[in-house]
């Protein structure tokens, strides 16, 4: 099994991005090398793949949000800009879907992406959500690696634990190139 490289200025960007780090490694690298720690962990990943080739620092995207005060919501009330996850919206979606309502990711990006669109129609839209999701897996986001390798290693292998699934993880991440689950991965078992 290969050893991972630590994660110092030493590396070149192609070692680096071959390889997978915490976010907590990420952010710790860009402190100690006075770069912006903030951000999630693709932003990171960026800044430090720039920082190893070019020597430069790139200063974190800086997003302004107005926080508009909701006073009220109705089902004729618009989707704000820039919407963001309330209590107040909270109490309106558990009142009209009911205490199962949850702010799923794809139900989140719905309404990020639905800004003036009514509230009546982010009812409905949560409700067709619920009945595809019943359909099709979930998408796992890019920055989940090791959620999307351990749906992938079940999907494969549906008799295997959890602990298993964790020890092939833990192997293809030492490992240098993609970290997706592949059947030669339970190699980790023997």
């Amino acid at each position: 099994m290969n050893k991972r490289p630590e994660l110092d200025k030493t590396l070149d960007e192609k070692t680096f991005r071959s390889y997978y780090y915490l976010k907590e490694e990420l952010a710790a690298f860009c402190r100690a090398n006075r770069l912006p720690a903030s951000g999630n962990k693709m932003e990171l990943t960026e800044r430090i793949a720039e920082y190893l080739s070019t020597g430069e620092i790139k200063a974190a995207k800086t997003v302004k949000k107005v926080k508009k005060e909701i006073t009220q919501i109705s089902e004729e009330s618009l989707i704000e800009p820039d919407f963001v996850c309330s209590e107040k919206h909270r109490a309106f979606f558990k009142e009209r879907i009911g205490n199962s309502f949850s702010f799923n990711v794809q139900f989140q990006k719905w309404l990020k992406a639905n800004a003036g669109k009514t509230y009546a129609e982010a009812v409905e839209a949560y409700h067709k959500i619920l009945a595809e999701k019943k359909n099709r897996p979930a998408e796992i986001d890019a920055q989940f690696e090791y959620n999307a390798y351990i749906s992938a290693f079940f999907k494969d292998n549906p008799g295997k634990s959890l602990q298993q699934a964790i020890k092939c993880w833990n192997y293809k991440k030492s490992m240098p190139g993609s970290h997706s689950y592949e059947m030669s991965d339970l190699s980790a078992l023997k």
